[in-house]
């Protein structure tokens, strides 16, 4: 397979991905962001900072603030001011039981997939994804 053919692989491949994430959120009736945001709650635990969703998903503090407000009004979490401008977010009860229903399912999903793979491949994959990425930042800084 030729260099060109395999890029267009590759990309089609990670916007796969991308789009089973939004089939999963649809799925689960909640946003992508909202999924997100509780996606990171649930991998980050209570009393989080918004800006380590943003540094862990790379979102936006507008979009992460706006959908973190919503579900704040829906009753799934609360804000409390920390340091600064920095504002923890504490899931409650609420909140835990659409992570229970909701996310942890598809982390379970996720986590069997990988299982499914040897351990020499799940390395494998993630060294030559994180050298793909490397690869692309460089060439970045020189455009």
């Amino acid at each position: 397979m030729e260099p060109q053919n395999m890029l267009m692989e590759f990309n089609m491949l990670y916007k796969e991905m991308d789009e089973f994430y939004h089939k999963a959120a649809l799925k689960l009736g909640l946003s992508d962001s909202a999924f997100f945001i509780l996606y990171a709650l649930y991998e980050q635990g209570d009393g989080c900072l918004q800006r380590d969703i943003c540094n862990a998903f790379f979102f936006s503090k507008q979009t992460v603030n706006s959908s973190i407000k919503k579900l704040e009004q829906e009753g799934y979490l609360a804000l409390e001011a920390g340091k600064g401008r920095d504002k923890h977010i504490h899931i409650r009860e609420k909140g835990r039981r659409l992570l229970d229903e909701k996310i942890r399912p598809v982390v379970e999903i996720e986590e069997l997939a990988f299982a499914r793979m040897t351990e020499r491949e799940s390395r494998r994959l993630l060294q030559l994804t994180r050298k793909y990425l490397n690869n692309l930042q460089a060439q970045l800084k020189e455009l």
